[in-house]
């Protein structure tokens, strides 16, 4: 009996495949992203199989009630134009339900996701690149301090102020890792004015989230996580609208290599953009 496609929730251990098929994309996930992104939505991870083998994935990741986040759309090559993609896309917006879904698309798909109801908020750029690490003020150094459990929470609170869902259990994940990831925040408790991080990926580094309340925070912070990277390449996302996020990207020596577009379906949400001078990751938003 011929085997047919099907499309059920990831077991443990596919997440892995799925970040693995990212990286054969060309998308330069990170190395252990996967342990993070887990913790976001467990049951937001779908795989296509025919039969017991896996040949596609989608994400939609729900953050609270009011918004989901559609990454990892992925099926094998050789599969695609057979409607599977359209099973895996159904069956990741039906995970969405009535909330936003945002998803950061290529150029060469935004068309096509227009036609599926999601309409662009703005430009992302990838700034990549061997960095010139930028000089900072003395004082300005000292305020940036490694991400520790006792800071966790007003982190925690700080991010919900920027992101446009609630993603407690990710962040702590994300930035209580430091076996994984390098995480600096400026600021503690109640009175956090921004923080980031950066992971190793398949190729190089990338930095995400990078969310200060001013340019010389983010600049503060930018220059203690590229020292990080010991001279390797560093990426990282920037919103084209946030124009202090694209000079300082520039100014460290970076420079455009991959274009995306924030989209949205549904009322798109208020994001303070003039904050986020690196979004977390293209997968999760």
């Amino acid at each position: 009996m011929k085997s047919t496609f099907a499309v059920r929730t990831m077991r443990a251990g596919e997440l892995e495949l799925a970040l693995e098929w990212a990286r054969q994309e060309g998308w330069n996930p990170g190395v252990d992203d996967a342990p993070a992104f887990w913790e976001a939505d467990p049951s937001g991870f779908l795989v296509g199989a025919i039969g017991e083998v896996p040949v596609g994935c989608i994400s939609v990741v729900r953050y609270g009630e009011a918004f989901a986040f559609l990454g990892l759309y992925i099926l094998h090559p050789e599969l695609r134009g057979r409607g599977y993609g359209k099973q895996l896309w159904n069956k990741g917006m039906m995970l969405a339900g009535n909330r936003t879904v945002g998803l950061d698309g290529v150029v060469a798909q935004q068309e096509n996701y227009r036609r599926h109801g999601f309409e662009t908020a703005y430009r992302t750029l990838r700034y990549g690149g061997i960095p010139k690490v930028p000089d900072v003020d003395e004082q300005q150094a000292r305020q940036v301090m490694p991400v520790t459990d006792n800071k966790l929470d007003g982190l925690v609170h700080y991010d919900a102020e920027i992101f446009p869902g609630l993603r407690h259990s990710f962040i702590r994940a994300w930035c209580g890792a430091p076996e994984r990831r390098a995480s600096f925040i400026v600021g503690g408790g109640s009175r956090v004015r921004g923080y980031g991080t950066i992971r190793r990926c398949f190729e190089g580094y990338k930095i995400g989230p990078l969310f200060a309340n001013k340019p010389e925070v983010a600049l503060a912070l930018l220059s203690r996580l590229l020292a990080q990277a010991k001279g390797a390449p560093v990426y990282l996302d920037v919103p084209a609208d946030n124009a202090h996020a694209i000079k300082l990207a520039e100014d460290c020596g970076l420079s455009p290599v991959f274009e995306t577009a924030r989209m949205y379906r549904g009322k798109a949400p208020e994001v303070p953009l003039d904050r986020v001078f690196a979004v977390t990751t293209l997968e999760l938003g």
